[in-house]
């Protein structure tokens, strides 16, 4: 009878985590029940143990750590698939020490996504804060001044004084639309739709376009080197990869270079064919099917393609910061001289 647990599906890392102990345990020749014991016992949360009691349960039930991760619903599909095929064809001990290695891979991508999108979100919303301020706060008071002294702003410092008034004035209609691009945000960084929606302004952009094609390329690199390294062919690895995939574009070329494959293209003449992998990967494709060892060039390829984009985004950040600052210094100070140049030139002809 399936058991379902209460709760939010685990993180990549929590996956991974899970992964390689149960790996360890089994490399250990302990039986998956009895690892599963030794795991609940070594439980530090309520929930944790919780979750471990229903998979120990299942599996005396069952016989299968498959059903029984299955029965939690809080597992990711392409994981289960892979235990399925470990416990079919006897390599359990191999698929979860590759599956830990392919979440930890998984963690690493999304954090470098999330750490180059939370700082510049930062940055902005603090320059957009400094900004107001300004206009709404300070520069009221330098309108004082001006009076004080028989005169009034003109130009650029009064249309600057009259935006900060519309704001201050129309402020519950600002609040009302940043909470819309919040949500906006949340809802594209949160949801499936979302993301796809935003993915598909972001290949608009020659750079961010980049990013998604080499997240894509190295999360389906990943995935067949999990799959191939347990004995499975081409064919089948190419369907189950394509579970992983979430972008539409680089769906095209896995739907082409599985055409090619059951046209009877070579896998590494197909991949280079359909555009998966070009140049250097391609060449690194090509040597690793005339030696046998595909699975092991995946696995190379995958970690090239994380630490090229841990470079592009680090390489990103590091513009983005200075260039942030000094947009910021730049807005500042052209605030505050459209008012101290003509209060100076005021102060002089008293």
């Amino acid at each position: 009878m399936e058991k379902q647990v209460q709760g939010k599906p685990f993180s990549n890392m929590e996956v991974s985590s899970f992964c390689g102990q149960i790996a360890l345990i089994l490399k250990s020749g302990i039986s998956s029940v009895e690892g599963v014991t030794i795991m609940l016992e070594d439980a530090s949360s309520a929930d944790e143990k919780q979750i471990l009691q229903t998979v120990l349960e299942n599996i005396q039930e069952t016989g299968s750590l498959y059903q029984a991760l299955a029965d939690t619903g809080l597992f990711p599909s392409y994981m289960l698939h892979m235990i399925q095929i470990g416990e079919e064809t006897g390599t359990l001990d191999e698929v979860m020490s590759a599956l830990s290695e392919h979440y930890d891979r998984e963690d690493s991508i999304s954090k470098s996504i999330k750490n180059a999108v939370t700082y510049p979100l930062i940055m902005a919303g603090m320059m957009v804060v400094v900004i107001v301020v300004l206009l709404v706060k300070v520069m009221p008071i330098f309108n004082q001044v001006f009076i004080q002294l028989g005169t009034e702003m003109t130009g650029f410092s009064r249309t600057l004084m009259n935006l900060g008034n519309a704001i201050n004035r129309y402020s519950i209609v600002l609040i009302v639309i940043l909470a819309v691009i919040v949500a906006l945000i949340l809802y594209g960084t949160r949801t499936a739709h979302g993301k796809q929606t935003f993915r598909r302004l972001g290949y608009k952009l020659k750079f961010t376009r980049a990013i998604f094609e080499e997240i894509a390329a190295c999360r389906f690199a990943s995935g067949m080197a999990l799959t191939l390294s347990s004995g499975l062919n081409p064919e089948r690895s190419m369907e189950l990869v394509t579970a992983l995939n979430d972008d539409i574009h680089f769906q095209k070329k896995i739907d082409s270079c599985q055409n090619l494959i059951n046209e009877g293209s070579d896998l590494s003449v197909a991949l280079h064919d359909s555009g998966i992998f070009t140049g250097m990967y391609a060449r690194m494709a090509s040597i690793g099917e005339k030696t046998g060892s595909m699975d092991q060039v995946m696995g190379k390829i995958a970690g090239l393609y994380q630490d090229d984009i841990d470079n592009r985004m680090n390489n990103a950040l590091a513009v983005l910061e200075p260039t942030l600052v000094i947009a910021l210094s730049l807005i500042v100070g052209v605030i505050l001289l459209s008012v101290m140049l003509p209060l100076m030139g005021i102060m002089s002809s008293i």
